[in-house]
């Protein structure tokens, strides 16, 4: 495939493969109708020989060309299927642009401190699971690090202190930079403010700009219902203390964090009775 694609990215080479599409051509004439001389013709025939796309014969004085279509079709079908993969319905790349849409209206609207204080978003999942499993996945860090990210990204750092004015540190890369040589996607710290177990949880949480200031502060609150299932997660937060560099965080509070709460679902309808720790190189 790679000798392929090398082969056809040529503008010249392309010309002639169009051409042979049409009918099979001696070099002589290829080379009248791509308004080229005939030894470069012949060098970029014989590329696309050695590509497998065209294949030739001599005939008397003349060698005639002719387009092999198999190899087209294979790569046809290759590009099809790149673009399936990466145009599937609520798959990432659709995931890339609601968050692109999300971004330049919350850039938009970031012209002075404060714009977006007061802002709320809210979040409703069934949960698997009594509250107090439920309680030991939003308060245990081990835990909390399984599923406390969005999509294709990893914790790196996790501190949760669940008791009043206990401390709270995320950080998290890409599922992918394993060796952490990437830069940090995202950090943020915070504190807890209210620990009520089985029942609610409170805290602040701030993203941490590149210069070390705050992008906004969030209030987390977390109420937990018991259900003749399970338990019903109720999460509200809202926005104080938004600065004008806040708007590419908030642009991703409603995709980062639904997300987290899906894998959430996901990790208790796998376990609903684990409470075991995960490896990580999380910390309390």
């Amino acid at each position: 495939m790679d000798a392929l694609l090398t082969a056809l990215a040529d503008p010249a080479r392309w010309r002639l493969v169009r051409l042979l599409a049409e009918r099979p051509r001696p070099v002589g004439v290829l080379s009248q109708l791509a308004e080229a001389r005939q030894p470069q013709t012949t060098k970029h025939l014989q590329t696309l020989e050695r590509a497998g796309i065209v294949t030739s014969q001599r005939t008397g004085q003349r060698r005639i060309y002719a387009l092999r279509p198999a190899p087209l079709r294979e790569l046809a079908a290759a590009l099809n299927q790149l673009a399936d993969t990466a145009d599937q319905v609520d798959g990432p790349r659709a995931t890339y642009d609601r968050y692109g849409l999300s971004l330049r209206a919350e850039r938009l609207a970031a012209e002075e401190s404060g714009w977006a204080d007061g802002r709320s978003f809210r979040f409703h999942r069934s949960l698997t699971g009594r509250p107090e499993l439920v309680w030991q996945q939003l308060t245990e860090a081990s835990l909390l690090a399984r599923w406390w990210t969005p999509d294709d990204l990893r914790v790196s750092e996790l501190v949760f202190e669940a008791r009043p004015g206990g401390r709270i540190v995320q950080e998290y890369r890409d599922a992918e930079d394993t060796d952490g040589s990437d830069l940090v996607a995202g950090r943020a710290e915070g504190v807890v403010e209210d620990v009520r177990p089985g029942e609610r949880l409170t805290y602040r949480l701030s993203p941490v700009l590149p210069d070390g200031g705050i992008a906004f502060t969030a209030h987390v609150d977390l109420g937990l219902t018991p259900t003749d299932t399970g338990t019903d997660l109720d999460a509200h937060w809202q926005i104080t203390d938004s600065t004008v560099d806040s708007a590419d965080f908030i642009a991703g509070i409603e995709i980062g964090f639904g997300q987290s709460l899906d894998r959430l679902v996901a990790t208790l309808a796998a376990n609903p009775h684990d409470t075991d720790s995960a490896d990580t190189r999380s910390e309390k």
